[in-house]
This record gives C-alpha cells, structure tokens and sequence, in this order.
C-alpha cells in the first residue's frame, strides 16, 4: 500500500503513450485535467512532465495538455514499414528524470514499460522514488515490478476518479465536457 506524501516537491515522469494505451485497454479513457489534479493531491507533485510523440494533427490534445499544467517533452516521429507512427521517449524521460534529480524530492513514475526498471530502482535505491504509477497490473513488466518493490501503484480501480465524462448538452443545445477527444 503506498503511502501519501502531502510534503515535498515531487515530479511526475510520465510515459504518455504507454499511459494512454494502457487506461484505452482498460475500456476507459483518462481525463488528463483530472488525473493532473489527483498526482497533486495524492502525490504533492508539482511538476509533470508528460512525456509523448509529436504529430502535427494533435496540436488539440497537446493544447489540453499544457492547459492542464503538464510539461510536455516531445519525441519526433516516424512511420516504419507498416505504416505505424514510432515516437519511443523512454531514453528522454531518463534523462529529465536525470538532470532534475537534485530538483526533486521524490520521482512519480507513470508507466508499465519494463525498460524503466533501472529507473526505478536507481531511485528507489537512493530513497528517490515515491511510487510507480502503472497504469494497466495486467501489462505492467514483472522487471518494473521488481524493481519498484512495495513501491508501485496501480491505475486499475481509478476509472471511477479519473476516467473521461462526457456531459450532456447545455440548457442552449450547446456541448459541455467536450475535449480534444471530440475533435478527432
């Protein structure tokens, strides 16, 4: 069980396309305002940095995002053979975790990626890491989940707090609650 740390100046590394396809795979979709607010004030984090690829017909969502109180660290695309986009940020959110270690109290992690595991126990290791935030318990890498120890959360039972809700119409017939997500 993870324990709150309502003191100190933590940061957030969050691994955006493992986040968002992880909660998708889930059935629910995370409302990013929500979910800023919750590492706040669950985790005292006072910075996030978001951690994502950058395609040009998502300026909607990067919007959102910044909006939201995210720092966005943006990783150049490319399509491989199949035609699939590739924007892998594992190395670039290492790295800020990295160059900020003296700015931080303590390093929230969100991901269920294995290839993190020498993050966390770096961190952990040095009574850095406040938690593992991974997103699906199902898809989460047994290494991360060794490494991270008794340190390492769950998003499974968090739909009720943090999942996307789509309002219904205005009294004047106009959306409310509306988001990137309507726009794509």
């Amino acid at each position: 069980m993870q324990v709150k740390d309502k003191k100190g100046n933590n940061y957030a590394f969050i691994d955006g396309q493992n986040l968002n396809l992880s909660i998708r795979e889930l059935g629910w979709g995370l409302d990013e305002r929500r979910f800023r607010t919750y590492l706040k004030e669950k985790y005292n984090v006072q910075k996030a940095y978001y951690f994502i690829g950058f395609m040009s017909e998502n300026n909607d969502l990067y919007n959102n995002l910044q909006s939201n109180d995210y720092i966005l660290i943006f990783k150049p695309t490319l399509k491989n053979k199949e035609g699939k986009v590739k924007g892998n940020c594992d190395a670039d959110l290492v790295l800020q975790a990295m160059i900020d270690y003296k700015n931080y109290d303590k390093a929230v992690l969100v991901t269920s990626d294995g290839d993190f595991y020498c993050l966390a126990k770096y961190l952990r290791e040095n009574n850095k890491l406040l938690t593992v935030l991974a997103p699906n318990i199902e898809k989460c890498s047994i290494l991360l989940k060794r490494s991270a120890g008794k340190q390492i959360t769950f998003m499974n039972d968090l739909k009720q707090k943090l999942a996307f809700k789509r309002k219904g119409p205005r009294k004047d017939k106009t959306l409310q609650g509306t988001s990137h997500r309507d726009s794509t």
